[in-house]
């Protein structure tokens, strides 16, 4: 095992409402199978994370949210993130340490 340190990435989560934070963390632990999550719950807030990279689909949020949702309607939830974020569409949202393109 390296020493060296986690490089992770991914949302803080404000925990205003925890119906949208308690979505997010189960979507997020199916649109990323086999990845190690951190989750640190601090009452006001929460941070997911994983190494390197991590998404959520909005099929997952809805079906873990129990209705219809588009990701932006996340943003007044998301408080910080660790890393890059980017929008594929209204499908996913992505969080990465680096662009694959940047050289």
């Amino acid at each position: 095992m390296s020493d060296e340190p986690k490089q992770l990435v991914g949302p803080v989560v404000r925990g205003f409402d925890p119906d949208i934070v308690d979505a997010l963390r189960t979507a997020i632990e199916k649109d990323n199978p086999g990845v190690e999550l951190f989750v640190e719950d601090r009452a006001g807030y929460v941070r997911i994370h994983a190494p390197r990279s991590l998404r959520v689909t909005r099929a997952s949020l809805a079906e873990a949210l129990g209705r219809p949702i588009s990701l932006p309607e996340l943003e007044p939830a998301i408080a910080s993130f660790a890393g890059r974020m980017r929008y594929d569409g209204d499908e996913q949202l992505i969080w990465y340490l680096e662009r694959k393109d940047a050289r």
